[in-house]
């Protein structure tokens, strides 16, 4: 037993310290125990220790970002700056002005608005009486707003992050948390003139940002409901329907089919009629077609939403983009609160950037990113009203540009670029050619950024001016101010471009008109 209670002290031993290794030598020499002897105890105890897995079960913290979310670094920021700055600019363009409301709303607020996807929504732990949800979408929160406010007519932009618990295809650009960026117009209208202009604008915002050839898809909801009626759908079937039929971007349709008739109880028969609406497309002919059509046209909700839809198409003409706008029969979108005319923007092709080299060239033909829709929206005139303790209505139509989508597409396209992205917009650099300048520098920073010019300083009292001119080779600067003791003495400062290496002596009272004048 002594010389257990040994081999545990020796065992601690090493927690202890050099005193108590002192007190360990005292006992062995009482114990009668050899160091050899002990060592080979604690070895065996240690191993007896493994065995019984002693620290097994203990929570080992793996330093990650959650599932379906990421961390963005100053070159992807850059891109996403300039995605944003493009969409803002067009938003702006259109007349809109912008609104922000809580990332979180009460989970009544978002309960039966979405469908099937509401399965989707980050719902939160009780909060002092208060059962809260994360925001699925910025719709929703849009039509409180109108609601509580009041307001019965705005033309609105809002750009902020939405929460989905799906299941995410990072590489797509399928997150858990993401942007959307929202262009609504509420009001009551005529017909079509508001839808047309969202329409026009998605157009702007895809061409502008230059990601491939791309498709609009329209539809109307009328169209669909109809549509269900004559096909034998019943009618509380026809929003899960819906969301079946708005797979079929996804899925062949016998997929699609099967999931009609082994799981919401259509017949074989009835899935077969809804097949031969859905492989539909074309433009304003289609409408005419469709408005002949023997049993759709028996359907007054189908005939007033084809009726808008060749109204549609007339303004699209006067707007000249129906080159890129199709009427799909076969598009559904699954959320329940819309009402009329529905539409989905698509990448047909995503456009790799220009390649170089052979090689680049060889890869570049694989290189187009599929990432499907890039924008949807639709019209939902009965949304706010049901906010509305009177249950007035605001007519509402809108588009939301799937932001992520094309984040993925521009970094890939950067990444395959030869072309540098700039990560800032310093427009020059103060850089000193000689020791013991430290002050003259900062004097002439701070008058920089005095007049509203972006400049930078090296943080070293005497860097050398080859170390001064790399910075700028790696970070982008395209202009290096640089201070010496003759430069000082006759009032000017020598200006490089940094790209071509020419030098200009300028006096020092027109510096901030020179470096204005050279990165305008």
């Amino acid at each position: 037993m002594a010389a257990l209670g040994l081999v545990s002290m020796r065992l601690c031993a090493g927690l202890m310290g050099r005193r108590s290794a002192v007190r360990l030598h005292s006992l062995r020499v009482c114990s009668g125990m050899t160091i050899s002897q002990i060592d080979e105890e604690v070895a065996r105890l240690l191993q007896l220790k493994a065995q019984l897995g002693g620290d097994e079960g203990k929570h080992v913290f793996v330093l990650k970002t959650a599932k379906g979310t990421r961390d963005y670094n100053p070159k992807q920021m850059a891109i996403r700056e300039k995605v944003f700055n493009i969409i803002i600019n067009c938003f702006k363009r259109h007349g809109a002005e912008t609104i922000d409301s809580p990332v979180f709303e009460l989970k009544e607020t978002l309960t039966g608005k979405y469908g099937e996807d509401s399965k989707l929504i980050y719902d939160l732990k009780d909060q002092g009486g208060e059962l809260l949800s994360l925001r699925y979408d910025l719709t929703v929160p849009f039509a409180r707003y109108l609601a509580m406010n009041k307001i019965t007519n705005i033309k609105r932009y809002h750009i902020a992050k939405v929460y989905r618990r799906d299941n995410p295809a990072m590489t797509r650009g399928r997150y858990r948390e993401f942007y959307q960026c929202d262009f609504d117009i509420a009001g009551q209208y005529d017909a079509m003139i508001p839808d047309a202009e969202c329409l026009k604008l998605v157009y702007e915002i895809l061409s502008e940002l230059d990601l491939g050839d791309f498709r609009i898809k329209v539809n109307d909801r009328r169209i669909l409901d109809g549509m269900f009626a004559i096909c034998g759908v019943p009618d509380e079937k026809f929003r899960t329907i819906c969301s079946t039929v708005d797979k079929l971007d996804k899925l062949a349709w016998e997929e699609v089919k099967k999931e009609m008739v082994n799981e919401k109880g259509l017949s074989e028969e009835v899935a077969d009629r809804i097949r031969d609406y859905v492989s539909m497309q074309g433009g304003k002919d289609l409408a005419e077609r469709l408005l002949q059509d023997p049993k759709l046209s028996q359907s007054k909700q189908a005939c007033a939403g084809i009726t808008d839809m060749k109204l549609l198409f007339s303004y699209l003409e006067l707007f000249q983009i129906t080159d890129k706008v199709v009427f799909d029969l076969s598009l559904a979108r699954g959320l329940d609160y819309y009402t009329g005319v529905i539409y989905e923007a698509i990448l047909t092709q995503a456009n790799p950037a220009p390649a170089s080299t052979p090689a680049e060239q060889n890869g570049a033909e694989d290189a187009g990113v599929s990432v499907g829709s890039v924008a949807g929206g639709g019209r939902y005139d009965g949304l706010v009203g049901m906010f509305d303790p009177k249950g007035r209505k605001v007519p509402c139509v809108g588009v939301s540009i799937g932001i992520e989508r094309v984040f993925s597409i521009m970094e890939q396209k950067a990444e395959l670029s030869s072309e540098k992205v700039r990560t800032t917009e310093t427009q020059v650099l103060v850089a000193s050619a000689q020791k013991n300048l430290l002050e003259e520098r900062l004097k002439l920073t701070a008058e920089l950024w005095n007049a509203g010019i972006k400049a930078e300083v090296l943080y070293k009292k005497n860097p050398k001016l080859l170390s001064q001119l790399q910075h700028c080779e790696d970070t982008g600067i395209p202009l290096v101010a640089i201070l010496g003791e003759q430069e000082l003495k006759d009032g000017v400062v020598k200006l490089r471009n940094v790209a071509s290496r020419e030098e200009v002596d300028v006096p020092r009272a027109e510096l901030v008109d020179e470096v204005k004048k050279r990165t305008s």
